[in-house]
């Protein structure tokens, strides 16, 4: 059994119907998307998606967040191969990508591979850069994707000297470290400003979106980050640090975030019988999360929901307790004394 989350199941004995659901949905409106756009891509010119579609936990309700991502030459034709995506994506799903602009356009290699910090290294920018490693998925020819999710794991992993010449015996990429964590508080102080800009309009969905599908990005990043110690066994570890193999890590981070955030997650969990409980705690609450944004009822009413509204409504505080036990399984993983990732927390993930 390949799939981590399944098999985490099946050693549980849980069924999680939602999340095989979302799986399902994802993968089969992957398959329609690229049969529809695989002219648009080439080898110089990756559609990527992301989101609940890249991270096989699509609904009904879900938008379609893509780019065209061009590893190339500048080309006229790039904007004419994304206005046709644009049509295609429209026929299919209805919807345009978030207001923000970050989606539902092209992007370029260049800046994700070298604007990593400095002025011009934008929200956008970042938002691309991060999502690229720990939620995307190419439709159509995957060439220019490959190539710049691999570049931009090389540049955090190289230029990372501390990495390869710190004294701890404990290898983490501080760099790309931190430009996660800075992701995620990014996140969280736009999720502030857009409650000004929009007059609180969609509060409550955004909110509670936050504390689960987006904190589950930055839940992934920080096992993306730890996949050192928890990913490569000893002599392997010696090997590729003694010989300075920036090449045979890169790989080993790219296999990392070949996985959907849940599948990292289930594979952390998995080793440690231990933190059953907290596994079932995590995904049984993610699974609710999932039946909530799949009923059309529920996610229109909490994204009607005035903030005068809040205090009395009983699905939104339904769907609060769900996101404080997925926090409360977390916490036994990562922030916990004596769980397995809690000294790498403690060392790496505050300070």
């Amino acid at each position: 059994m390949h799939d981590p989350i399944a098999r985490l199941a099946a050693e549980l004995g849980e069924s999680w119907p939602h999340l095989k659901a979302g799986q399902e949905r994802a993968q089969a409106k992957r398959r329609e998307l690229d049969s529809a756009l695989t002219d648009c891509t080439s080898s110089e010119a990756s559609i990527v998606v992301f989101g609940s579609l890249a991270r096989d936990e699509f609904s009904a309700g879900s938008d379609i967040d893509w780019t065209l991502l061009v590893d190339g030459p500048a080309d006229p034709r790039h904007l004419e191969r994304a206005q046709s995506v644009d049509r295609h994506v429209r026929r299919i799903e209805q919807r345009k990508p978030g207001r923000e602009g970050t989606f539902g356009s092209m992007a370029f290699s260049h800046d994700l591979v070298h604007q990593i910090g400095g002025e011009d290294d934008t929200n956008s920018n970042t938002t691309r850069r991060i999502l690229l490693l720990l939620e995307s998925a190419a439709i159509g020819r995957p060439q220019a994707w490959e190539r710049v999710v691999h570049h931009v794991l090389r540049r955090y992993l190289a230029e990372d000297r501390g990495l390869w010449f710190g004294s701890r015996r404990t290898r983490m990429p501080r760099f790309l470290l931190n430009d996660i964590v800075r992701y995620w508080r990014t996140m969280t102080v736009d999720f502030a400003y857009k409650q000004r800009s929009r007059a609180g309009e969609g509060w409550a969905l955004r909110n509670i979106k936050l504390r689960t599908s987006r904190k589950l990005i930055f839940v992934a990043g920080l096992l993306t980050a730890f996949c050192c110690e928890t990913g490569l066994a000893p002599d392997e570890k010696e090997e590729i640090f003694g010989q300075h193999d920036v090449d045979r890590l890169t790989e080993h981070f790219r296999r990392t975030v070949g996985q959907t955030p849940l599948e990292m997650l289930a594979t952390a969990f998995q080793p440690h019988g231990d933190l059953a409980d907290a596994a079932r705690q995590v995904f049984g609450a993610y699974d609710r999360f999932l039946g909530l944004l799949a009923d059309d009822d529920a996610r229109r009413r909490l994204s009607d929901l005035t903030f005068d509204d809040l205090g009395e409504d009983e699905l939104f505080h339904h769907a609060s307790r769900t996101c404080y036990e997925l926090q409360e399984g977390l916490d036994q993983l990562f922030l916990t004394p004596g769980a397995p990732l809690f000294d790498l927390t403690v060392k790496f993930g505050v300070f």
